[in-house]
């Protein structure tokens, strides 16, 4: 490119220098440092003592293992639930179908921190409606603390997370549904393909390339995530919920350790970054084939 064209592009690298690059180096570099919060508290250059304190740290893991099961468990099940509410609002001739699209898309037009707050309501122990409603149907014969029990608060918040993460999920696939040509369907039919046939043979194969790129980044993006659940549980009952993003959260801003904290950021950044070469290469392949 020559001297020209880097001029025009300035405007849009300078804020992204200053706003993205320049913190994530800085915090890259705070990792390697004893950065501790408090007015004229001297920060130190420690090298890799954070990094080896993180190896043996049995809080991290765990919450490295809870981070996991959150996002396998969130990806699939909104891969799954996307799929066949995609299937169904792509039915010609469904009733209120443009209605039902638009209700499809109210949680994506919701803010975490009000999804957080809205979904404590449904789980409240007294007042909430899930506890209601399941004993007006004879399923439950006492109140319970959805979010505060041991065994309920992680599967109650990952329920959450599905729900908010399904409209965007199932807006791509049906987009990807709607561009499977109608005589690819047709010809199938003719052949003697049943319902069943038609989807493994004609529209899987379609829909292929748009199934991996929304699940990847849902992996990605489920992986991050901070607002939802510092809302819903902050990370109890007893770190039960306590993700990853929201453990450097706490041990920066709850106990001080900003240099431990940014070590965190910087293993989870190195994380994601390798999913995101797992992404664009599974995405070069698919492109290539």
């Amino acid at each position: 490119m020559g001297p020209d064209v880097w001029v025009l592009l300035l405007p849009a690298l300078i804020p992204i220098a200053v706003l993205s690059l320049g913190p994530l180096l800085y915090g890259v570099y705070l990792g390697f440092t004893d950065a501790r919060a408090g007015l004229n508290v001297p920060t130190d250059f420690i090298g890799a003592e954070n990094f080896k304190e993180l190896v043996h740290d049995g809080l991290f893991w765990s919450s490295f293992k809870i981070g996991l099961i959150w996002t396998v468990s969130v990806t699939v099940l909104q891969f799954a639930l996307s799929l066949g509410l995609a299937l169904l609002l792509n039915v010609e001739g469904l009733r209120l179908r443009p209605l039902a699209r638009v209700l499809a898309l109210v949680p994506w037009a919701m803010p975490p921190v009000v999804i957080g707050i809205m979904w404590r309501l449904v789980y409240h122990p007294d007042a909430g409606i899930l506890n209601q409603a399941l004993q007006t149907v004879g399923l439950l014969h006492h109140n319970v603390d959805w979010l505060s029990g041991f065994a309920l608060a992680l599967p109650a918040v990952i329920a959450v997370g599905v729900w908010t993460g399904m409209p965007q999920t199932t807006v791509t696939l049906l987009a990807a549904l709607q561009g499977v040509p109608a005589d690819l369907h047709e010809a199938a039919a003719l052949d003697g393909a049943g319902t069943w046939a038609r989807f493994r043979v004609v529209v899987w194969p379609a829909i292929k390339p748009v199934v991996l790129s929304i699940t990847s980044l849902n992996f990605i993006w489920n992986f991050n995530e901070f607002g939802l659940v510092y809302v819903l549980t902050g990370g109890g009952p007893g770190g039960k919920t306590q993700l990853p993003m929201l453990f450097a959260y706490m041990e920066a801003f709850r106990y001080g350790h900003f240099g431990y904290a940014a070590a965190l950021g910087d293993v989870m950044v190195v994380i994601i970054a390798v999913l995101l070469v797992v992404y664009l290469r599974a995405q070069t392949r698919e492109e290539a084939s």
